[in-house]
């Protein structure tokens, strides 16, 4: 598959006459926790040529490219992502510390990652993964029965929550660093519970509709009540230097374009 995601993504230039700067994989892939059923999610950031930039037309800023029921490739050409990266947004901050990556050409990505750091906005993002942790807790874990899998959908965004709060850095990807993480600060039931759960998952086990989880359930109750508080009480982060980010767009144009 990663010959086939590389020929996808030099097709992908051909047609559109546009450089891939960086590609991975999003997704629950790079979370750590695929079924036998998950597809290759593969997100990448572009850069057209100068001239294309040089025009009052309104132009589509975005490729997408499903490719099967397997394989889906989109990307977000450099001056969306930058604009994107001043607001902090979490799937671009995700895709720069995937930790399974398909390309990685030029010094964009790095530098990217310099300012996304530099510029972080730990309320913004608390807020996106705190939304997501409630959206999948209302939709699959509420009820005589829950759809036992979707722990892990909860779980990871209140992990990034409790990173966020605790290590005052943008979060890595993967579960099991976020797990490592606050393991410490997890009850011994919430722990036994969600060992089980992960030992399940990577045996290969269908997880269907189960009985809820009491240890889990009781926690990420808890969690969603207290983030719900203190992501309020989080200070707005402070003035944008956007010269940062048009010197990072105008000098990834010299550097693909004009020095091959």
């Amino acid at each position: 598959m990663d010959a086939e995601i590389r020929k996808q993504l030099r097709e992908i230039e051909r047609q559109h006459e546009v450089k891939v700067l960086y590609a991975v994989e999003s997704g629950s892939r790079a979370w750590g926790f695929p079924s036998k059923e998950s597809d290759y999610d593969v997100r990448f950031v572009y850069v057209h040529r100068r001239d294309w930039y040089l025009s009052i037309d309104q132009k589509r800023d975005v490729i997408e490219k499903p490719i099967s029921n397997m394989l889906d490739i989109s990307g977000w050409d450099l001056r969306k992502a930058l604009q994107l990266l001043a607001k902090s947004n979490p799937a671009l901050l995700e895709w720069l510390r995937s930790p399974i990556v398909y390309e990685e050409a030029y010094t964009t990505a790095q530098r990217l990652r310099n300012i996304g750091l530099s510029h972080l906005s730990k309320k913004a993002v608390m807020y996106h993964y705190l939304h997501m942790a409630k959206g999948n807790y209302q939709d699959y874990l509420r009820g005589e029965t829950v759809k036992v899998k979707k722990y892990f959908y909860v779980l990871r965004p209140i992990f990034v929550c409790m990173w966020l709060e605790n290590e005052q850095s943008i979060p890595p990807v993967e579960f099991g660093q976020l797990l490592q993480a606050q393991q410490r600060q997890l009850a011994s039931s919430v722990l036994q519970e969600l060992q089980e759960l992960i030992a399940r998952k990577k045996a290969g086990e269908e997880l269907g509709e189960e009985a809820a989880l009491p240890a889990l359930h009781t926690f990420i109750q808890d969690k969603l009540s207290y983030y719900e508080q203190y992501a309020k009480q989080l200070e707005q982060k402070g003035q944008t230097n956007i010269d940062l980010f048009n010197r990072l767009f105008r000098e990834t144009l010299a550097e693909v374009w004009e020095r091959g």
